[in-house]
């Protein structure tokens, strides 16, 4: 036994994501005290400006509610499918049933199994949900108040939008963690020393997470990006006007999309992937010594890690916002990097405590039929590790995506002589941009692997989202800062601002792009995890890849994410053509909408993007939520695993090299239109031949690093959590066509 006491935990669970919702709503109030005024509107260009913040508020709630309303039949058919899958495993047995791993033990029916699994399912959705919607609204509600701080100097703005981006990460981390905490505590109230069944239930909170997660991501990516190429190829390639003019008709439209794909949307992936790793430990706990000999301290070892995380992001989080006071333009950001660094290695040594004081100096491991001798200090390194990966995966990240380094710079100098090289350079950075993230992953794997079986890969995709609340800070003022820039410019505010708003929002882009390097680096660690626990659930001794079942499944399984990719960004593309046409139309057909005398039609460009993104989400969320139903059904438990391995090894890599592609161009855009050196001076001023190949190297890049990169970290996921859940119906049912040949 460890040196914490079961009632001291009960306490310091709950009291830590307590106190991180304390956190975010004190950030919220000091927020809220940069009062928008009515001097924010002005006349300009002919025409009164209507508060734009209002106009992206009620644009994304809009949407939001639309898409819940979408996402809320899903969740009742899929619940049912859950319970009717898994009750008739047992013939809706309510009969206890012996143990699987607990041997002499009996454990709780099968039906209640089915019921409480679609209840934790349904909890897992409706955070997600949560997650965000509240994300969204924070930075709607952050946006105009970043602008107005830029008026007083750019620190000023920085600290607005760094504690709004907090308020979302704090509030996600801890009412991921207290839902979780509840939830296992009121099911244990049926369960009681059944930890098998509790935490095979409690997978369904992963999998809700996950699945609202995909839809999100997905939806809210069809929109922006829509909205944001439309935007991008009338107006600043064909029209030559600035971005986030007034004058074009998609940019309310481009920075809903912002709120709505790249803050509620990547709140909701984020929180999937805190869930998944949370489920994928506690079940692997639960099936060893931890579960056996029913020590509640080191069984809850993954939720007093969050607990230990949420209170190191709260001490990270002051050197930005309070200790370290922003100056210029120049130290925007290595104060956003600092953080990461600052976490980091607070968190390791936050580790150290609540490993030695949580768990027994040592234990046994369930490993694939055997068990597996560990220390507490092998754990110590497994989430340590994965902590440390993350942080070279975000800092190589930086180094291809950012255009204060050379490989940007190089994809910004091909621009001189057109698009294709632009092209040509930009898919070269990505696929090389691969390559030391995947050495860290693997490294973090066989470490883990080899200290704590299974069980250290799942603590070690936790270690790399234990600072989850200072990465979601970080990702979500990005997009705040864009907005805030894009509100600075339809205001007609002055050049000085939005040029601060720029700096603001250059820093954010290439922190966003570091922010995905860890989701999908966390993704790998996570689904392999949860391949791990499926395998155990399902009964399957060994994965031989030289069997026909499973090669055919990994084969299959490496294709689903160019499947799934290509949905995604030919959806993007239908409704960005869309997008064109309409914004075309109106340039050409609205007397004075080019001299600034008449206001566009801001609406039909919206409701082009809410249609065309509830439309086009429903075929790839079906591609991945019907693939796991379909192989283990009717090819059973060893093709599935195939597949799972397959969609692994295949997604990482391609999710990896679309972002990165993806936030390369982006930059590289930014680099010459900043023209901040000689290099990018001598590329041209906006409108150049190279900056307009630099402008359509980015909305290419667009559905890769907004839409179909960004997704795939949750198709690797979603899949194996999926799996996971319906393993005890594919092992009863599954292979039907194999039974019948």
């Amino acid at each position: 036994m460890g040196l914490l006491s079961e009632g001291l935990t009960q306490i310091v669970i709950p009291l830590s994501a307590l106190v991180g919702i304390g956190f975010a709503l004190l950030q919220w109030f000091l927020v809220s005290k940069v009062k928008v005024s009515t001097a924010f509107g002005s006349e300009h260009n002919g025409y009164k400006d209507r508060l734009i913040e209002e106009d992206q508020e009620e644009g994304a709630t809009s949407f939001l509610f639309t898409q819940y309303r979408y996402l809320g039949v899903f969740m009742g058919v899929f619940g049912l499918i859950i319970f009717l899958f898994l009750g008739s495993v047992k013939g809706f047995s309510t009969k206890t049933e012996p143990c699987t791993y607990n041997t002499g033990n009996t454990c709780k029916p099968a039906l209640a199994n089915a019921f409480f699994t679609t209840v934790a399912f349904l909890l897992g959705a409706l955070t997600s949900v949560l997650s965000g919607f509240l994300g969204m609204k924070i930075a709607t509600y952050a946006n105009a108040r970043t602008t107005l701080e830029a008026r007083k100097g750019v620190g000023k703005a920085f600290t607005t939008a760094f504690r709004s981006g907090a308020v979302m990460g704090f509030l996600l981390a801890a009412n991921g963690l207290l839902v979780l905490f509840v939830s296992i505590n009121l099911f244990k109230l049926y369960y009681g020393d059944d930890w098998e069944g509790l935490y095979e239930s409690i997978t369904g909170y992963g999998l809700g997470g996950s699945s609202m997660a995909l839809f999100g991501r997905v939806g809210g990516g069809i929109y922006t990006k829509a909205a944001d190429v439309g935007a991008d190829l009338v107006g600043k390639v064909e029209r030559n006007i600035p971005e986030d003019d007034p004058r074009n008709p998609a940019v309310i439209a481009d920075n809903v999309g912002d709120n709505v794909g790249d803050i509620a949307g990547m709140g909701s992936d984020l929180f999937g992937s805190y869930a998944e790793s949370s489920c994928a430990a506690l079940f692997v706990a639960s099936i060893s010594s931890f579960g056996i000999n029913h020590d509640y301290v080191a069984m809850s070892y993954p939720l007093i890690i969050s607990s230990m995380g949420i209170v190191v992001c709260l001490i990270t989080t002051l050197f930005a916002t309070d200790l370290l006071e922003i100056k210029s333009v120049s130290e925007i950001e290595p104060s956003l990097k600092r953080q990461l660094l600052i976490s980091t290695i607070l968190m390791t040594v936050g580790i150290a405590a609540v490993t030695f004081i949580a768990l027994p100096s040592e234990f046994t491991l369930f490993n694939f039929g055997t068990t597996k001798a560990v220390k507490n200090w092998h754990l110590f390194s497994c989430v340590s590790i994965g902590l440390w990966a993350g942080l070279v995966i975000g800092y190589i990240t930086e180094y291809y995506t950012s255009n204060a380094y050379s490989p940007v710079q190089d994809v910004a100098d091909s621009c001189r002589t057109g698009a294709a090289t632009n092209v040509i350079f930009g898919l070269a950075l990505g696929y090389k941009s691969v390559i030391i993230p995947i050495f860290a992953i693997a490294i973090a794997i066989y470490v883990s692997f080899s200290l704590a079986a299974m069980y250290g890969i799942a603590v070690a995709a936790l270690g790399m989202l234990s600072t989850i609340a200072t990465g979601l800070a970080i990702d979500a003022y990005g997009p705040i800062s864009d907005n805030a820039g894009g509100i600075a410019e339809m205001a007609g505010m002055s050049h000085e601002i939005r040029e601060r708003t720029d700096a603001l929002d250059a820093a954010g882009n290439t922190t966003a792009a570091i922010g995905k390097g860890f989701a999908i680096g966390s993704a790998a660690l996570v689904s392999l995890a949860l391949f791990g626990a499926y395998v155990s659930r399902a009964g399957i001794q060994s994965v031989d890849v030289l069997t026909p079942k499973v090669f055919i499944g990994l084969i299959v399984g490496a294709m689903l994410p160019y499947w799934f990719s290509a949905m995604t960004m030919k959806s993007v593309g239908s409704a960005a053509l869309k997008m064109v046409e309409e914004v075309r139309r109106q340039f050409n057909t609205i007397p004075g909408l080019m001299e600034g005398t008449a206001k566009p039609d801001y609406a039909t460009c919206v409701k082009i993007s809410t249609d065309a993104s509830l439309r086009e989400m429903i075929p790839p969320g079906a591609l991945v939520m019907l693939t796991p139903l379909i192989a283990g059904t009717f090819f059973g438990v060893e093709t599935l695993a195939g597949i799972l391995a397959g969609s692994l090894v295949s997604g990482v890599q391609v999710a990896i090299s679309a972002s990165n592609t993806g936030g390369a161009w982006d930059n590289a855009k930014k680099y010459i239109e900043a023209g901040v050196s000689e290099h990018a001076k001598a590329l041209g001023p906006k409108g150049s031949d190279a900056h307009k190949a630099a402008v359509i190297g980015d909305t290419i890049g667009d559905p890769l690093k907004d839409t179909s990169g960004p997704s795939l970290n949750i198709l690797i996921k979603l899949m194996a959590v999926e799996s996971l859940v319906f393993a005890p119906f594919f092992a009863a049912h599954g292979g039907l066509i194999f039974k019948w040949l």
